[in-house]
């Protein structure tokens, strides 16, 4: 099997090359453009987290760059055409660093981490950055005018980032938020989203929000396509975060707002076992982020301020309804926002897996118009769906679950444990069992009347 490295370089006078395998191949990717400035989006970001006074530390850009290569990474190399088993794949990163000692106590728990998120077996190499090139330097460099915050609050443009937010700032708070965006499909609607909460929480010098929108080229690796499942994309989202912070000169929250039941992932079938479901903050993610920022030095904890609350007690007991109730139709849930143009011009599909948490959570609104959504299915029972379609999977696969829990309830205390480990958790576990029970329940009236069929069944007959 083909390992595939991806060496990362600074400038064309850095001629570091790794030592190769047999069966491994290299790709150099230059992290600098011909003005010696970092590409793919990271100097802007980096520029931007310093003009709010707060220039990230070269230990937490090091890490942004990491972040950027694994997603590099992982979006650019294709499942089905270089995994034997068409998902686990051999990558090695090597990556220009500082401190290649802090980094290389740091790769046993790296690998740890992304064998986790993405599924896939990752090698992990550092090596010290040229002196007159490092990165974390050329940020030191960059100046803006201080201000004040109270913690970092990742920001996706989902309901659950807008509550996350919503809640701070109607609470009073001061937080930086941070946002991944990718193509215009996911960056239109998150900016228009912020645009619409700085108009509601009006503050001097407007709300600070610092995004990096990766512009990894599509052909990264000669001869292999792109990949599209994304899983490891977590680790840049908090990576960003914890870069935004790192200049506070103290120690911070890095928040990340994200219900229970999406948290913990159970699988809804065996078909979704291990890392065809994603695990972005699964409680034991978040212990390796803490795990993590720990060795390498910078102050921040991540939290997830929901992990015990469904998304539809967010909604419920979110800190202010009334904005809420203006600013929710303007979230996005949809996995598939690129798919818009399949979608009937929506940007909600309303049928994959987040769609339909998101319609079962807007019913415990108590708004006279409970979900003002635009969706190109609003309703999954107006017609049968095939469960061989995007249409009907999901559904059936929510029907199966639910079937599942209600003829063996005592199942769910065994289901939690499916998405990953929980041994730090042990305490809180009933709590965890409760969220997944309510979550599932939230979910019931959304699939329950849907009517669902094989098509392979029709075809048998």
């Amino acid at each position: 099997m083909t390992k595939y490295v991806i060496n990362a370089i600074l400038g064309p006078h850095d001629g570091y090359l790794p030592d190769l395998r047999d069966d491994e191949v290299c790709t150099a990717v230059d992290l600098l453009d011909p003005n010696g400035k970092l590409r793919f989006g990271l100097q802007g970001a980096l520029a931007k987290i310093a003009a709010f006074g707060t220039p990230a530390t070269p230990t937490a850009v090091d890490l942004l760059i990491v972040a950027a290569i694994v997603h590099a990474a992982d979006t650019r190399i294709s499942r089905w055409q270089t995994a034997q088993d068409a998902w686990t794949r051999e990558i090695k990163i090597v990556v220009p660093v500082a401190d290649p000692a802090v980094w290389n106590a740091a790769a046993p728990l790296l690998k740890r981490m992304l064998r986790f998120l993405t599924g896939d077996r990752w090698e992990l190499s550092f090596r010290e950055s040229p002196p007159d090139r490092r990165p974390g330097d050329m940020a030191s460099s960059l100046h803006g005018t201080a201000r004040q915050f109270d913690c970092v609050s990742l920001f996706s443009g989902g309901l659950d980032s807008l509550i996350g937010a919503v809640d701070l700032l109607d609470r009073g708070r001061t937080p930086l938020f941070a946002s991944h965006g990718g193509d215009g499909a996911v960056s239109g609607p998150q900016r228009r989203l912020f645009d619409a909460l700085g108009k509601t929480f009006v503050r001097q010098g407007g709300l600070a929000r610092v995004r990096l929108g990766l512009t990894i080229p599509k052909q990264l690796v000669p001869g292999v396509g792109s990949e599209d499942t994304t899983r490891g994309r977590s680790f840049l989202f908090f990576s960003l975060g914890a870069a935004a912070g790192s200049g506070f000169g103290r120690s911070f929250e890095l928040r990340v707002p994200e219900n229970g039941l999406i948290s913990l992932n159970v699988p809804l079938d065996s078909t979704r076992l291990g890392s065809n479901s994603t695990r972005t903050t699964h409680p034991f993610y978040i212990h390796r982020w803490n795990e993590l920022l720990k060795t390498l030095g910078i102050p921040a904890t991540v939290v997830n301020p929901y992990w015990a609350k469904t998304k539809g007690e967010m909604v419920s007991e979110c800190a202010n309804q009334t904005v809420l109730e203006a600013l929710s139709p303007l979230s996005s849930s949809c996995a598939h926002p690129a798919s818009k143009r399949w979608n009937q011009g929506k940007d909600h599909c309303g049928y994959c897996l987040p769609c339909i948490i998101r319609k079962g959570a807007l019913l415990k609104a108590s708004w006279a118009v409970k979900d003002a959504t635009d969706y190109s299915v609003p309703d999954l029972a107006a017609q049968p769906r095939n469960t061989h379609t995007a249409e009907g999977k999901q559904v059936r696969g929510f029907q199966f679950a639910l079937a599942r829990l209600r003829s063996k309830p005592e199942i769910a205390k065994v289901l939690v444990y499916v998405p990953g480990r929980l041994v730090e958790d042990v305490d809180i576990v009933p709590e965890l069992v409760s969220v997944y029970e309510r979550g599932m329940a939230e979910v019931a009236p959304v699939v329950d009347g849907v009517v669902t069929y094989s098509s392979d069944l029709i075809r048998e007959r």
